[in-house]
């Protein structure tokens, strides 16, 4: 069924790669390391005195870094964890993230990140359905382990405290954490091993190297779960190592436009535990020697702008509605931009309206990028030398491809919606132990069908029109929830608004928006009026709900299905 190799297939002549940056392959070259432990043990000698991360002032060097996370791979190789055995994370933004992470990878185990602010439930369904045998969790969310920890797999569990790698000044923050904030529920975790006790164990160990391939596991990326029950894409080595190098061309030509910092720093305000953050700033910061800010808690805007206001930062990944609600603080607007290199924007659309402040705010554009957790997650960029922002999700990476197909698997001509499509090196190896799910998302000939409804232009960029499960349809005609939030939001008076689908005995179903506004005088009307200024009857909000906030997830992307 499947006809993207064919010849005649528009995409087949890969119309992006006219619009390709100078100096950037249209194929990558071999990649340099065997395994992501190759790299991290490369970047972490190359690198030693560098700071590599930061949180709440207390910084680590690359050196440290080193001894930590080989002292933590020894720890978790004694316990007689048998290689590719899977160790959740369970953590905000801190410094022991870093070292747990490539602490699992170095001793050949497999990483599983946990969302810190799953319930008992979400957690349990995902350490059974990993087989975690491990978990190192922060304290602050032991509480939800112990109400499953039984009816799973995990028989080792390391427990961290907030400060535990921050020096003296730590048990100041624990203190402060525990007593004077109350975020430590009590729990009971029987037989648990302390963090800073676990890397004393490892410290009197040697970390055995592993004979690890591109082929060996290196993450379980659950997702969101959109589709009914969270699966885990089967991330390789090799996956990972492919999306670091297709990224790294092209953060060179943001480079080549606007001059390379000595050191590269990372504003880190994206959960590590996200595939985004998690590839973009843990592994491309460790291969280009970059120095990664970690902000724990991205929500508090106002500490998050303090942080800010410390460094000369280079490099900001965030979504559209973190670019709105920074773009909404006073103290923001007042921060120094001239060192800003790079800003990327994914995990959601980035609505012109919010770039267009952003640019009029920092002087500097949002640029654009698509990807998915089962695809590492980069697939399209926007070239990062561009003078003006695109809309787009730009063209496909070195070695990426793209087609756009209709229901039943044909290429559609350029300009025509269909379903996005991605073949290339940073696509998953499938599900874990879900080959009924793999075989629903995996083309014949290599594609992974995104669940994304776009159209390529001639000059090889793709525009999403949205998620197929959002669209709305109302009388025969297909309406993108995107199109409507979009011209919603750019009334100056709506801060943000999502769009459903809800029946309608008439047209089958209508349009209804759900508005938080700036001020009252934002009446149901003044929204109606502003939407048919730009939009088609058919696509109009009928019924407009104002509300105080709308449900997001933890990373920050509004959640339609719970608002329907």
């Amino acid at each position: 069924m499947e006809n993207a190799t064919r010849a005649d297939s528009p995409y087949a002549a890969k119309p992006w790669l006219s619009s390709y940056p100078e100096g950037v392959p249209a194929e990558m070259a071999e990649i340099a390391y065997a395994s992501l432990a190759d790299m991290i043990d490369t970047c972490c000698v190359k690198y030693a005195d560098r700071p590599a991360f930061t949180c709440m002032d207390a910084s680590m060097s690359f050196g440290e870094l080193d001894a930590a996370s080989k002292a933590f791979g020894a720890y978790l190789q004694g316990l007689g964890l048998a290689k590719g055995a899977r160790v959740a994370l369970m953590m905000p933004n801190i410094l022991q993230y870093p070292v747990a992470l490539y602490g699992v990878l170095r001793a050949g185990y497999t990483v599983v990140n946990v969302n810190p602010l799953y319930t008992p439930r979400e957690l349990e369904h995902q350490l059974k359905d990993s087989g975690a045998e491990a978990i190192v969790i922060l304290e602050n969310f032991a509480h939800t382990l112990q109400q499953v920890a039984s009816k799973t797999n995990v028989k080792h569990m390391v427990v961290t405290a907030m400060g535990d790698l921050m020096g003296l000044k730590g048990h100041l923050v624990n203190l402060v954490v525990r007593k004077v904030k109350k975020m430590v529920p009590a729990w009971s975790l029987p037989g648990h091993t302390p963090f800073k006790k676990a890397l004393s164990a490892g410290k009197g160990r040697s970390l055995r190297p592993q004979q690890l391939t591109r082929d060996d596991v290196a993450f379980l990326q659950y997702t969101g779960g959109t589709t009914g029950v969270s699966k885990g894409a089967t991330l390789t080595h090799g996956n990972i190592l492919a999306n670091v190098q297709q990224n790294g061309h092209w953060v060179g030509v943001a480079f080549s436009a606007r001059g390379r910092p000595d050191q590269i720093t990372f504003m880190c305000a994206l959960p590590l535990y996200h595939i985004f953050a998690l590839t973009v700033n843990a592994i491309v910061g460790l291969d280009q020697g970059g120095h990664n800010v970690l902000i724990p808690n991205p929500r508090d805007i106002p500490a998050f702008v303090k942080e800010m206001a410390k460094y000369e930062w280079n490099f900001f990944a965030g979504l559209n509605t973190l670019f709105n609600a920074l773009l909404n603080n006073e103290d923001f607007r007042k921060l120094d931009f001239s060192h800003v290199k790079l800003v990327m924007g994914g995990g959601m659309a980035v609505q012109k309206p919010v770039a267009d402040r952003w640019k009029e705010v920092t002087g500097t554009l949002i640029y654009e990028g698509y990807g998915l957790s089962e695809t590492s997650p980069v697939a399209t960029a926007n070239r990062f030398d561009a003078a003006e922002f695109s809309g787009t999700i730009g063209i496909p990476l070195p070695s990426t491809d793209i087609a756009i197909r209709d229901e039943d698997g044909n290429d559609v001509p350029l300009s025509e919606v269909g379903e996005i499509c991605i073949r290339g090196p940073q696509v998953m190896a499938g599900y874990w132990n879900r080959p009924d799910e793999t075989e629903k998302v995996m083309t014949a000939d290599g594609y992974f069908r995104s669940g994304d409804m776009g159209f390529m232009d001639q000059r090889g960029y793709t525009k999403i029109v949205d998620r197929k499960k959002d669209m709305i349809l109302v009388s025969g005609f297909n309406v993108y929830p995107n199109e409507v939030e979009e011209v919603a939001a750019s009334h100056p008076g709506i801060v943000e608004a999502a769009a459903i689908g809800v029946p309608d005995d008439h047209s089958g179903e209508i349009v209804k928006l759900f508005v938080v506004r700036r001020d009252e005088s934002v009446t149901e009307q003044v929204v109606k009026d502003h939407c048919a200024a730009h939009l088609t009857n058919y696509k109009r909000p009928k019924v407009v709900e104002f509300r105080e906030d709308l449900p997001k997830t933890n990373v920050g992307k509004i959640l339609r299905r719970e608002l329907r």
